[in-house]
């Protein structure tokens, strides 16, 4: 951790994605890190699956699940790959993903850039199954279907993943988040589960912080009907209050320290419109213990990192592990399930 602040002006003397590129290259190269000691305090089960600790990385960092294994070595609890739509596509023109050091995001509007499902699937079949690695899926941009594309996804990637996330909430593919209104999402959660293989992974929904309350009650309506897993709360925002970087009114969803408290407060409503009934995993501005401690609190069982990692350094997982399991000890709780939803 000691050497990520010498290494971090070079990162961020280059393009955002070039950097990013230069991350993935050398996590390949890297031997896997020692495994740290499990916490019992952190392990906890959600959907069938057991999680050695609740940090996880969010969808997004590798796209086409070329270093699962590397990111499980950094001490994440568990890694989702994607997002992976059934061709490949190039995804939108550079450049498409900015820094803001000012306020500690980031913008991106890379447009579902990804290799396709078969390559991702071809990698994820070599690799031994060690530890929970989820796949995101979404739709091509020119689909002529949507919800088929979504279906097919599910059927390709069933026999790879843990878990599968159906991802409908990010802003940079035209018209998608259309597909969280309620009659277009039960539709899609229709054919999504009737997709999976009997006995495949549990499916979990990702949706947008960018919600009204009907929406958000709508959404728990049909994923409680449609029994789905968990749901993901939330992707980037298209909010822009408050920001301070020259980049601010780049085009994209935004993620990292200015959307921390509208997530929170997303997380807090889907708790509310769910009555607890359904499994959150919170995302959007996480990047300390007392983050993740008060997400865990107000509803969620896991956490995902992202942007956080940009300015924090590779070994973020393993802090915000330790920092959690201090705060639950401090507040007399025996496992990091005891604390889900007691604020």
């Amino acid at each position: 951790m000691p050497l990520f602040p010498l290494v971090r002006p070079l990162l961020f003397s280059l393009d955002a994605e070039r950097a990013h590129r230069m991350t993935i290259t050398a996590l390949k190269a890297l031997p896997a890190l020692p495994a740290t000691a499990r916490d019992p305090r952190l392990a906890t089960r959600l959907a069938g699956l057991d999680f050695p600790t609740p940090v996880g990385l969010a969808a997004g960092v590798d796209k086409d699940a070329e270093v699962p294994d590397a990111f499980l070595s950094l001490g994440f609890g568990f890694v989702e790959i994607g997002t992976l739509t059934p061709l490949p596509q190039a995804g939108n023109p550079r450049p498409r993903l900015f820094r803001l050091p000012e306020d500690r995001a980031v913008i991106n509007r890379m447009g579902f850039n990804n290799g396709g499902q078969a390559d991702a699937l071809a990698r994820l079949s070599k690799r031994a199954r060690r530890g929970i690695v989820g796949v995101n899926v979404g739709a091509n941009k020119d689909a002529a279907d949507r919800i088929a594309d979504y279906a097919t996804g599910v059927a390709a990637m069933a026999p790879v993943a843990d878990y599968l996330t159906i991802n409908i909430s990010s802003p940079n593919t035209p018209g998608l988040r259309a597909l969280q209104e309620a009659q277009a999402l039960d539709d899609l959660l229709a054919g999504a589960i009737a997709a999976r293989p009997a006995g495949g992974p549990p499916i979990f929904l990702k949706v947008a912080p960018d919600l009204a309350p009907a929406d958000i009650d709508a959404i728990a309506r049909v994923c409680l009907d449609r029994a789905v897993d968990a749901l993901i709360v939330s992707n980037t925002t298209i909010g822009r209050e408050g920001l301070r970087s020259p980049h601010a009114k780049e085009t994209g969803g935004l993620s990292g320290a200015p959307l921390k408290a509208l997530a929170l407060e997303r997380l807090r409503d889907f708790r509310v419109a769910t009555g607890g009934a359904l499994p959150l995993i919170a995302a959007g501005g996480i990047a300390s213990g007392d983050d993740a401690y008060a997400r865990i609190r107000a509803g969620a069982s896991l956490v995902q990192l992202y942007t956080a990692l940009v300015y924090e350094g590779p070994l973020l997982a393993r802090r915000i592990a330790r920092e959690l399991s201090a705060l639950l000890a401090r507040d007399g709780f025996a496992t990091v399930g005891d604390a889900v939803g007691v604020a």
